[in-house]
């Protein structure tokens, strides 16, 4: 496919994730939070009819009044007009999916390959890739199946699942590839939660209303749970989101472990918010999600960086040199490297001046992280990272 076009589809795949996924969760957010606001009605004829509990509120000039039937109405016909919240999720799963096919599986030699991680045929990466995606979910919903009546049991089951699933990836591909993988690896656990336990089970409940027959409420337990599951995710894949462009946390060399620490910091502060919701105030939720950030911040800090002796003056013309043989086939106003239309995040490396400009972020992709070149796709040595680091302790001049 045409590099312009791929990335104009990229653009638009992009696009329609972000809006799909804001009313996704948004709708996600908004359920938890009601749910948990719930009290029990004041009026004896609306718990006679099945309401659990109701909330008032007030939004966009108008009141509002919520009522929760777990089992559907009791002596009245069920309405017609039901809203069903699943397309969001759906879109949301679709648009992510082209993401992965037309960027990481299209151009696997380049996003999802990295010969130093892995001896991986681009063929047999993707294959590995639609494994650990189906895998994840198949794995989850037999162990939610298995352990449903356990939460506390199952929650740490699963916690051992993602962070398998975060070093396996780690072990198989490419740092930023990696990182996807597991987000999307939850994010399929998400959509398919709703595609194959939280819609059929509501089927169930309506078509049991329908034919005048008492609902099993264990449809509507199982899809508490799913979506409860479902929100403690939500923040660790909106972290994988945004996590491509910082390579300080992909690039570190044990990656899977600091998705891990980010991804349980989320918990926490979603844990935190899902209690206050409640009424239950519990700062050390929150505190203990803000120190793990913070602790994680600490760890990454770049230290100990291999440079030649100090006395040692790397001119800039072996800087550019360097970036002229490793960099240039991406960062060029015309790529030569198949799959790129044009410089990835708009790089531009051919002049001084343009190096200049990014030498800071030279210096910590290529030095410090060595996230670039992509799976060092140009064969960088160290020692040329090295007098990179070293030109930019020495003030990275361009003389």
């Amino acid at each position: 496919m045409d590099a312009y076009l791929l990335d104009w589809l990229s653009l638009l795949l992009r696009w329609l994730h972000l809006i799909a996924g804001v009313a996704w969760i948004g709708a996600s957010f908004y359920f938890v939070w009601l749910d948990n606001h719930l009290v029990p009605s004041a009026d004896p004829r609306a718990r006679e009819r099945g309401v659990s509990g109701e909330l008032w509120s007030v939004h966009g000039g108008g009141f509002y009044h919520n009522q929760k039937l777990p089992l559907g109405p009791r002596g009245e016909p069920l309405t017609e007009d039901l809203h069903w919240f699943k397309w969001e999720a759906y879109t949301t799963w679709m648009s992510g999916m082209g993401l992965v096919v037309t960027i990481y599986w299209w151009n696997a030699s380049t996003w999802l390959v990295d010969p130093a991680v892995a001896a991986l045929s681009p063929a047999a990466a993707v294959a590995a890739s639609a494994a650990i995606i189906v895998a994840g979910w198949v794995v989850y919903d037999l162990l939610c199946r298995l352990l449903e009546r356990h939460g506390v049991v199952l929650g740490c089951v699963l916690a051992i699942e993602v962070a398998l699933t975060a070093w396996l990836s780690s072990t198989l591909f490419a740092a930023r590839a990696a990182y996807l993988e597991v987000g999307f690896v939850m994010g399929t656990i998400m959509a398919a939660n709703v595609l194959m336990v939280i819609i059929p089970g509501q089927r169930a409940l309506v078509e049991a209303l329908r034919a005048g027959r008492a609902p099993d409420p264990v449809h509507g337990l199982r899809g508490k749970q799913r979506s409860v599951h479902n929100t403690y995710f939500t923040l660790p894949v909106l972290f994988v989101m945004i996590s491509t462009h910082y390579p300080m946390t992909y690039g570190h060399r044990h990656a899977w472990v600091v998705l891990l620490a980010i991804a349980a910091a989320g918990a926490l502060v979603r844990q935190f918010f899902v209690l206050r919701h409640k009424g239950v105030v519990r700062h050390d939720f929150a505190i203990a999600g803000v120190v793990l950030i913070a602790a994680v911040i600490v760890a990454l800090a770049p230290v100990g960086r291999t440079a030649p002796a100090p006395h040692t003056a790397v001119n800039f013309d072996r800087v550019r040199d360097i970036i002229s043989h490793r960099c240039l086939a991406c960062h060029a106003v015309n790529p030569s490297q198949p799959g790129f239309a044009q410089p990835p995040k708009g790089i531009v490396l051919e002049t001084p001046r343009d190096i200049g400009a990014h030498a800071q972020k030279i210096h910590e992709t290529v030095a410090i992280t060595r996230y670039m070149p992509l799976g060092n796709l140009t064969g960088i040595t160290d020692d040329e990272r090295a007098e990179i680091a070293a030109w930019y302790d020495q003030g990275a001049s361009l003389r």
